[in-house]
């Protein structure tokens, strides 16, 4: 059984300390590995940081004792009325899309707020974040797989399922999970310096910032539906991606006249001829990076982009990423040059 004292860092011999109260969230179906996150930057003692660094506590939303995913129970000493002291609130993930947020929770959000706290989510914990309202207007981050159910949710929220975090004003969110100590450390940076970020870091083994963002993990979407008469044209597509594609030679080779085929193309793949080309061109340059160690040059002219200034433009653009970076990142030889 897993026992948080409120009132104390998570470690009791650690000296105590005066800065800003950080309150992790715990709830039946806790996400262990972000609330973790939280646990990890705020609350493990750090006595090189001085007395001035974080006090941590976690707040049970409700009755315990709760369940964590591995097969954990955690048993927390604070209750809901933490978020009352708290400087800053960390929302560690949630217990899925569709699960309503509680109204004692979303007040105590919203009064936090009222009075001048911070309030942070990690991955799915953007949708509690969403339900008090106050990312309406504002742009918001979540793992690229709920954006659209967020987006369908709380329309009037901007989700961006391409950066690894978002600070607007005192809201702030991140992507998948890993992106929460992105957003952590952030927070770090802000309120004690790069400085201070950089040796948490150190702690943890990761660099204190990362470029880039998740875009480069999307999967992109299947076909709406399979067209008989454009499949074999799509299947041809894949394989001749060097080939100088026009809408008159697709439109010929699917026996149809361009108007038809324009709009039969985009009833069955929801994009345009031309993006779905790039879409798939830069499809196989991820697979050409990650598994061999062809020049760049190469890379852009297999790939049927012709110029590796065209790859890098249309590379950078759907992953975020520079071909190079992607290959040192996912590359089965990672670090070679590209």
């Amino acid at each position: 059984m897993l026992k948080i004292p409120p009132d104390r860092p998570i470690h009791p011999e650690s000296p105590a300390t005066t800065g800003p109260l950080v309150v992790a969230i715990a709830y039946d179906g806790l996400c262990t590995f972000e609330y973790a996150i939280v646990a990890e930057v705020f609350g493990l003692a750090r006595p090189e940081m001085g007395a001035g660094w974080y006090r941590f506590a976690t707040a049970a939303i409700e009755p315990g004792p709760l369940r964590a995913h591995g097969g954990l129970r955690v048993e927390v000493d604070g209750d809901i009325s933490l978020l009352g002291q708290a400087d800053l609130i960390v929302v560690p993930g949630w217990k899925g899309m569709d699960v309503p947020v509680p109204d004692s929770l979303r007040e105590a959000l919203l009064a936090a707020h009222s009075r001048g706290a911070r309030l942070a989510s990690i991955c799915s914990g953007a949708f509690v974040l969403a339900a008090t309202g106050l990312l309406d207007g504002r742009r918001a981050a979540t793992h690229w797989r709920y954006a659209d159910a967020l987006r369908r949710a709380r329309p009037a929220v901007a989700v961006d399922a391409s950066v690894l975090y978002i600070e607007e004003g005192r809201v702030l969110t991140s992507a998948g999970s890993a992106a929460g100590i992105d957003l952590m450390l952030h927070i770090v940076r802000s309120d004690f310096g790069a400085e201070a970020a950089n040796s948490v870091a150190r702690r943890l083994v990761m660099p204190a910032h990362r470029s880039g963002g998740q875009a480069q993990f999307v999967e992109r979407p299947v076909p709406k539906r399979r067209d008989s008469r454009l499949a074999p044209l799509l299947d041809r597509m894949r394989t001749e991606l060097q080939r100088r594609w026009t809408i008159r030679d697709m439109a010929r080779e699917a026996a149809l006249s361009e108007r038809s085929f324009l709009r039969r193309f985009a009833e069955a793949t929801g994009t345009s001829p031309g993006e779905w080309l790039a879409a798939a061109r830069v499809d196989e340059a991820r697979r050409l990076l990650e598994a061999t160690t062809l020049p760049v040059e190469d890379v852009a002219r297999l790939a049927g982009f012709g110029s590796t200034a065209t790859l890098r433009h249309h590379f950078s653009r759907a992953t975020a990423l520079s071909p190079r970076d992607y290959r040192e990142r996912f590359g089965h030889g990672q670090g070679r040059a590209a």
